[in-house]
């Protein structure tokens, strides 16, 4: 095993945990918990700890269709609130099958056209929303103004996040925010042990913020946590506002227009409040 962070190459590392039979390290530099790098440099030339059968399908959209008629719904009406710009344009990276897309259209069916969504390893079946993509974000022609990507980022390798923060960033407009839902360092080691898995859920690293600040601070993002909430923190691209900005204090601002939007004319204010408190709730 390499003694350097595959996150930020910082030389203090120390053993985490060994799961499944591959050791966990972690890093004293950007706080990241990582499979041992030899793993994580295979799995970057195509090696697969998880294998894709039926039964893994089986559990993951009974997963995915949870989050997205739950907590996925919670993190899309915080952006909106959070967000400094209008947002026209919302995507959800690494949709899975589709089922947020869904979700969001039943809830706000007056801007369902709003919301797009792009995976590039699609399930057998999924969604049949018109803005459902297969393949890369940058296939889209037009930049976002918002998004979340639930549950994606512990499952990338440093490589392939820097890969995917360089995609958003070039298909981003300015002050363009995203909520990224995964397991962070203090959630793993305080609310959830049985977090890494990497034969079940594939779940490779736990980011560390300082981690995420140096990948995706290259390309223009600034990464901002949400007080209370160790399972998400907010991306903002090319912002002109301080780094330390709380954002939850965005709340009581918010653009009116994506107020607006959450205020559906058939199903009402349910995703307004539910942003509201879920902002209110942590901290």
């Amino acid at each position: 095993m390499t003694n350097r962070c595959p996150v930020c190459d910082h030389t203090a590392v120390a053993d985490f945990k060994t799961v499944d039979g591959y050791r966990y390290f972690s890093c004293h530099g950007c706080h990241s918990i990582f499979i041992d790098p030899e793993v994580i440099s295979e799995i970057d030339l195509g090696r697969a700890l998880v294998e894709y059968s039926g039964q893994y399908w089986k559990n993951e959209l009974a997963a995915s269709a949870e989050r997205s008629y739950g907590a996925a719904l919670a993190r899309v009406a915080e952006v909106f609130l959070y967000a400094r710009r209008p947002i026209d344009r919302f995507i959800d990276i690494g949709t899975g099958p589709g089922y947020l897309l869904d979700a969001l259209s039943g809830l706000l069916p007056a801007c369902s056209n709003k919301f797009f969504g792009i995976e590039l390893y699609p399930p057998p079946r999924h969604s049949s929303h018109p803005n459902y993509r297969i393949g890369d974000i940058t296939d889209f022609p037009l930049a976002f103004d918002a998004g979340v990507c639930i549950e994606v980022l512990e499952h990338l390798t440093p490589r392939m996040a820097r890969s995917l923060f360089a995609k958003l960033a070039s298909r981003s407009a300015k002050e363009a925010i995203y909520i990224f839902n995964t397991g962070l360092p203090d959630y793993v080691v305080n609310e959830d042990p049985d977090y890494l898995d990497p034969l079940g859920r594939g779940h490779i690293v736990s980011y560390g913020l300082p981690g995420v600040a140096r990948m995706a601070g290259q390309f223009g993002f600034c990464v901002r946590p949400i007080p209370g909430k160790a399972w998400a923190f907010v991306l903002e691209y090319s912002s002109p506002r301080a780094p330390d900005e709380d954002v939850r204090s965005r709340i009581w601002d918010p653009c009116p227009s994506n107020v607006e939007t959450l205020k559906d004319p058939v199903m009402g204010q349910v995703l307004y409040y539910l942003g509201l408190e879920t902002a209110r709730a942590y901290g």
